[in-house]
């Protein structure tokens, strides 16, 4: 018994650990920058433009545009169902710790939209690249134990500016370590924004193959974590 907690501490950590959560937040930036400029010029992992957008066409009674906004939420909504059911201990779906078992169905599905070409309507890339963003939003959420977020920097960002005003006016160190951390995730958002652009704009809609990569460099970053814990 106290070699599965010990062990889930372990993966607990791993989990939550500044590395890894800048591994996710370049594949957060992206696969923003990948849709935007391959996939129709929208940004499919924030989902409150799409709710402004519904209720903005919906009140000038254009239905056909709003309706069009409705997939995108509802594969969110999945999204964050489908998460919730990997990490659900009591589930012997996944034979996979559930950490694994999200990064491996992420990098599936991003391999799959590679092979999507354009004269496939937009949505359904959005729609799935909307799906995989809840699944990694509900996944991972936390940060050496602070909330955040790997595919939107908007609260990341108030987070930051938050630490570093405490760190600046109470002395406090933790807080500028919270802040760097914060900056850190942010960053790297930023980054994976840039390659997101770069490469989709070389390579086109295969280009999301570099977010599976990163996936990847993340899941053996994971999978080095439990060598350790086992060895312990």
């Amino acid at each position: 018994m106290q070699k599965k907690d010990k062990r889930t501490s372990f993966q607990h950590i791993t989990s939550e650990s500044v590395p890894f959560g800048m591994l996710l937040a370049i594949v957060g930036g992206f696969l923003d920058a990948y849709t935007f400029i391959g996939r129709g010029g929208v940004f499919a992992n924030a989902q409150t433009g799409n709710i402004v957008l519904l209720g903005i066409y919906a009140s000038k009674g254009e239905w056909g545009q709003a309706l069009v906004h409705i997939p995108p939420i509802l594969a969110f909504i999945i999204g964050v169902i489908v998460a919730e059911s990997i990490k659900n201990s009591s589930s012997h779906i996944f034979s996979l710790d559930w950490a694994q078992a999200v990064l491996f169905f992420e990098s599936i599905v991003l391999i799959i939209i590679g092979f999507i070409p354009n004269i496939i309507p937009n949505i359904v890339v959005t729609v799935a690249v909307s799906f995989v963003s809840s699944v990694q939003i509900s996944s991972f959420r936390k940060l050496v134990g602070s909330p955040y977020c790997t595919t939107m920097s908007t609260g990341n960002l108030r987070s930051a500016s938050q630490a570093a005003y405490i760190a600046f006016t109470q002395n406090d160190r933790e807080s500028a370590i919270r802040a760097i951390r914060f900056l850190a995730i942010i960053f790297s958002f930023l980054f994976g924004a840039f390659l997101g652009g770069l490469l989709t704009l070389i390579i086109g809609v295969k280009a999301v193959w570099g977010a599976v990569i990163i996936l990847v460099c993340a899941l053996v970053l994971f999978s080095i974590g439990e060598r350790k814990s086992r060895s312990e």
